[in-house]
């Protein structure tokens, strides 16, 4: 997996995002099993249970594309305006982690939490989804 193109294309789908509430914008992208790359950008709602996220954005495209086996995402958000850097890494929240498992091996799913190309962190999903409940759980 080529984390650099990966981690690029999170950051130009940051350049999409719709926050103008939070000023918070976050890009993800994600690898398929095939090889594509399917991005998005978190889309805010002035009815803040609207909102979604980034990786969901990405996740349901990828879906709704016909790609449902996931390999990796990269993920890179922040405050402020979108650059090829951001200040803080930006972590899935609990929901985006949830879907992500519906769609990835928890074992050797890769979560890439980005600054820039060359200042990112890497967890498995079973890192930061521990224990979790799957469509395994239900055969």
């Amino acid at each position: 997996m080529d984390h650099k193109s990966l981690i690029e294309a999170a950051l130009d789908a940051r350049s999409r995002s719709y926050s103008p509430y939070s000023g918070y914008r976050v890009g993800a992208a994600i690898l398929c099993s095939d090889g594509t790359t399917v991005t998005g950008a978190n889309i805010e709602n002035a009815s803040y249970g609207a909102t979604v996220c980034a990786e969901r954005c990405a996740a349901f495209s990828a879906v709704a594309s016909g790609k449902k086996k996931f390999t990796a995402i990269a993920i890179a958000g922040g405050a402020g305006s979108a650059t090829d850097r951001t200040d803080d890494y930006a972590f899935p929240c609990g929901i985006c982690r949830q879907v992500l498992r519906e769609f990835a091996d928890p074992d050797t799913f890769t979560v890439i939490v980005a600054k820039s190309t060359d200042d990112y962190k890497e967890y498995t999903l079973s890192e930061l989804l521990p224990e979790s409940f799957g469509p395994d759980n239900l055969k």
